[in-house]
């Protein structure tokens, strides 16, 4: 009888295992997916910024702000409709009146209007270069559920997240040409990384106890309309918001945006859920690569041997805060 137990005991104890790796490398999935959907994101937003009536918008706030509440609304309108197919609706209104929901809508105001809004700022003065700057975000996440979390991040996890803040310095060691206003973009981008991370240790908290597809549906309308509502007049763009608007062309590609966004901060709340906001942020913040990548290709950015090096840098160190390199050695010791 004994060994019976012991024998059931460790069968528990393997598929109790089992489940806990399945869990993390679904995790770790999300924030892959994360990542490359975002830099689908940060390409399709430039995209569309390229056509009238944005291109031509007077002032360096306007057409960020408008592009960024539409972006925003259009992927909380695309979430809505997944969410009553999902008969979740009811949900949205009741996960406000909790405290997890609470403590959500300041990351979505941390994250939406400020973190977003600055980071359109960023890639509209330094280009693609703002991009790998705002992935120090993973940096302040991490600082951030250390202190507010107590999510003490080991040796490894500091020295990944050291390494992605070397890749994005080498990305900008070299300023391009014809970037007068370079470096207010890169404190644009700066300050968008400090506001996600914030939005990361409230995402992390929030998300473990909300439906991560109810939270992102929120996150994104409730963003998309304060900047549409408060942000965008008090910028002066209202006109510009309705020309956009007429203009249609740029209103098609931030629909995709918006979708691209959409199931971005979806997968990124999921995996800052699942295997905790260092690692969720982490994954998540290759999208510097993934971004620079696709504006090589599709926006025709200057590809520069610092660019490069960065970009590997930071995918290095993504990798190292997410796993430890030598695990993979252990695989055929079972």
């Amino acid at each position: 009888m004994e060994s019976g137990k012991n024998i059931s005991c460790t069968n528990a104890d393997v598929k109790m295992d089992q489940a806990k790796k399945g869990f993390r490398v679904k995790g770790i999935s999300n924030g892959i997916i994360s990542g490359i959907t975002y830099g689908i994101y940060s390409t399709l937003v430039v995209v569309a910024s390229g056509y009238d009536p944005l291109v031509s918008a007077a002032g360096f706030l306007a057409a960020p702000f408008v592009c960024s509440g539409l972006n925003d609304f259009f992927a909380g309108i695309l979430l809505l409709f997944y969410n009553a197919k999902q008969g979740r609706l009811k949900e949205l209104m009741r996960t406000l009146h909790t405290k997890p929901g609470k403590l959500l809508v300041i990351g979505f105001l941390l994250g939406g209007p400020i973190a977003n809004g600055a980071y359109l700022v960023g890639l509209a003065m330094a280009g693609a270069y703002a991009i790998p700057i705002s992935a120090t975000c993973s940096l302040f996440g991490a600082l951030f559920s250390w202190i507010f979390l107590k999510q003490k991040p080991t040796a490894r996890i500091v020295l990944g997240m050291v390494i992605v803040v070397a890749g994005a310095i080498t990305i900008n060691m070299v300023k391009p040409e014809g970037a007068p206003n370079f470096t207010l973009g890169i404190i644009c981008a700066l300050i968008a990384a400090i506001a996600w991370g914030l939005e990361g240790v409230f995402s992390s908290f929030g998300g473990a106890m909300i439906d991560t597809d109810v939270a992102v549906n929120l996150r994104q309308l409730i963003s998309g309309l304060v900047v549409l509502i408060i942000v965008v007049p008090a910028v002066g763009a209202f006109n510009l918001l309705f020309g956009t608007l007429a203009a249609v062309t740029p209103v098609l590609w931030l629909v995709l945006s918006g979708l691209s966004a959409a199931v971005s901060f979806l997968t990124w709340y999921k995996a800052n859920a699942m295997v905790g906001t260092a690692i969720g942020m982490s994954l998540n913040v290759t999208y510097a690569f993934w971004g620079v990548l696709f504006s090589v290709i599709f926006l025709g950015q200057t590809l520069t041997p610092t660019m490069v090096m960065g970009s590997i840098i930071i995918v290095i160190g993504a990798i190292l805060v997410t796993m430890n390199p030598l695990d993979l050695l252990k695989k055929g010791d079972a």
